[in-house]
C-alpha cells in the first residue's frame, strides 16, 4: 500500500485513466487527460508507475498496452490514508467533518441518513 501512497498529481491523473479504461496506450492516455504534458512524458511516467509496481504493460503488436496491477478499491483506500496522514494528522473525523461543512446542502436526505447509520454503528463496534 506504501507505493500508492507516494504518487504524485500527474501520476494519479494518469492512474484516473487507466482505471477508467482498464486497458490503455501511452497515446490513449494522454488524449484522455486535460491538459496532458506531452507523449514522452506520458511515457516517462507511465515506466514510472510500472516501477512502482501499480501498472504493468502488455505488448499488443508493437504498442505497449497498460493495464493495473492495483485494483481501484485499495488505490482509493491508498488515496485516502495520504489524504488523512498529510492533512488531517491521520483523523477520518477531521475529514468527515471538513466535508461536512464545506458541503453547502448538497448532501441528500439518504446521504445524511446513510452517514448516520454508519456512525451508529461505528459506535456500537467501540470505533
Amino acid at each position: 500500500m506504501r507505493k500508492l501512497n507516494t504518487l504524485s498529481r500527474r501520476e494519479r491523473e494518469i492512474m484516473d485513466v487507466v482505471y477508467g479504461s482498464g486497458r490503455v496506450t501511452a497515446g490513449e492516455v494522454r488524449t484522455r487527460m486535460p491538459a496532458a504534458p506531452s507523449y514522452s512524458a506520458v511515457r516517462a511516467t507511465l515506466r514510472v508507475l510500472e516501477r512502482k509496481g501499480v501498472l504493468r504493460h502488455e505488448l499488443d503488436g508493437v504498442r505497449y498496452v497498460y493495464v493495473p496491477t492495483v485494483g481501484r478499491e485499495r488505490a482509493r483506500q491508498g488515496a485516502i490514508e495520504h489524504l488523512l496522514d498529510t492533512f488531517f494528522d491521520g483523523s477520518a473525523a477531521g475529514a468527515v467533518m471538513t466535508l461536512l461543512e464545506r458541503s453547502r446542502g448538497d448532501l441528500s436526505r439518504d446521504e445524511l441518513d446513510r452517514m448516520a447509520r454508519l456512525i451508529d454503528r461505528a459506535r456500537k463496534e467501540g470505533r
